[in-house]
């Protein structure tokens, strides 16, 4: 399948999927407000932290490698058998952690340990998200499309059903309760649709446990354990500091735009994350290599530049529709995090390489550099300009990033 025609499907997965967080996030705006709006922002980056560590950090290999092999390919059984033992091992050792550590875990992330049951029951079910990300890295690496985009629609209608249902019966429990318990059932749909699949069979995962494929799949796990100790770090850094110094409804009007940036480049991301990998791991020949990013480029850039215009003329009515009038404050903040949105994207399209080239080294060294300099930007052009100096960070923090991945790409892949 093409990217252009992984893009129209992914197009309508997201369309649902952004949809169904716009219902959401207006009830989390009407019901809770900027500052419940922040919690929710801690939260997210605190299960996006375990999350990686939970799955082992292998899904990406996950994807690679079975791209790499097919879907004959005789070193499937072993490649799903070792997988699955990583992940059942590393979730239950972090369900565990989490059971423990539950009240303190609230009180750090949620400012009060009166959430500590929503951590416990998080530990609990944690392995459900393992096992359901497991099997849609599986369908990806597979390229099985349609079946994929299926799943993450049905995944995304359920969502909305029972989150917005918790967000006005409970409040900010209610939205904390769904994050922690959607997988869930989703896990038993997702069983239910692959019952009959030819390659996801019980057999194919109850071989031993294969070194050779656990090497290969450690690398990724060091790729994706750094993104998750950086990434959701860093905004957790960035985030404690605006509320501690500019209150927290200023905290909760930087996570309102990173919130609209998350959402409308997911049109992008989710088809880069569907084709790209898969099929730049296929490639091993240098100029086809380059078509196909050239082509990316060619189908992906003007289609980012154009919405982050739209998104940049109707602000207003944005704010409006998605948040409160509390809101109002935050229109400063579009004009910079926007144009930091498509660097990002452009930068995002040469550091697929990284992952689809196993290039693991400096993955992890660019991670942990860029994002130590982005909160130490936020803070700061934070100190000197306010609030709109986080957007000023986050566009200075990827044009440098985007300029180290085209000198790094040219001079070891392409």
């Amino acid at each position: 399948m093409t990217l252009f025609k992984t893009s129209i499907l992914s197009f309508i997965a997201t369309a649902v999927k952004m949809l169904s967080a716009l219902v959401i996030n207006k009830a989390v705006a009407l019901y809770i407000g900027p500052s419940g709006l922040a919690l929710v922002g801690q939260f997210q980056n605190f299960t996006q932290l375990v999350m990686s560590a939970a799955q082992g950090g292998i899904n990406q290999g996950v994807i690679k490698y079975t791209a790499e092999y097919g879907r004959d390919g005789q070193a499937i059984p072993q490649l799903f058998s070792t997988a699955s033992k990583i992940g059942l091992a590393a979730s239950m050792l972090v369900g565990l952690g989490i059971i423990l550590f539950a009240s303190m875990a609230s009180q750090h992330f949620l400012k009060s340990d009166e959430y500590a049951y929503v951590f416990v029951i998080f530990g609990i079910t944690i392995v459900l998200f393992v096992l359901n990300q497991l099997l849609l890295s599986i369908l990806n690496g597979l390229k099985e499309v349609k079946t994929f985009i299926s799943i993450n629609i049905i995944q995304s209608l359920y969502s909305l059903v029972f989150t917005t249902a918790m967000i006005v019966w409970l409040g900010l429990d209610g939205a904390l309760i769904a994050m922690v318990t959607n997988q869930s059932v989703i896990l038993l749909i997702v069983l239910w649709m692959l019952r009959h699949h030819s390659v996801i069979q019980l057999a194919h995962f109850t071989h031993g446990f294969d070194r050779t494929e656990a090497r290969k799949l450690l690398g990724y796990a060091a790729m994706a354990l750094t993104s998750a100790a950086t990434v959701p770090v860093s905004h957790l850094i960035i985030r404690n500091y605006l509320g501690e110094n500019l209150g927290w409804e200023q905290a909760g009007y930087w996570q309102a735009i990173w919130y609209i940036s998350t959402m409308y480049l997911m049109v992008v991301t989710t088809a880069l994350g569907i084709y790209y990998l898969p099929r730049l791991s296929e490639i091993t020949d240098k100029a086809e290599l380059r078509k196909e990013l050239a082509g990316g480029y060619k189908i992906i850039m003007p289609a980012v530049i154009v919405m982050a215009l739209i998104i940049f003329i109707l602000k207003d009515f944005i704010i409006w529709l998605l948040f409160t009038e509390d809101f109002a404050p935050m229109r400063e903040l579009f004009k910079w995090q926007l144009v930091g949105d498509v660097i990002k994207l452009a930068a995002w399209l040469l550091a697929y390489l990284m992952l689809a080239k196993a290039m693991t080294k400096i993955f992890i060294i660019t991670e942990i550099l860029f994002s130590v300099l982005f909160v130490g930007l936020s803070l700061l052009f934070v100190s000197q300009f306010g609030l709109v100096g986080v957007t000023y960070a986050f566009s200075i923090n990827y044009s440098l990033y985007f300029l180290m991945m085209m000198a790094l790409m040219y001079k070891h892949v392409l």
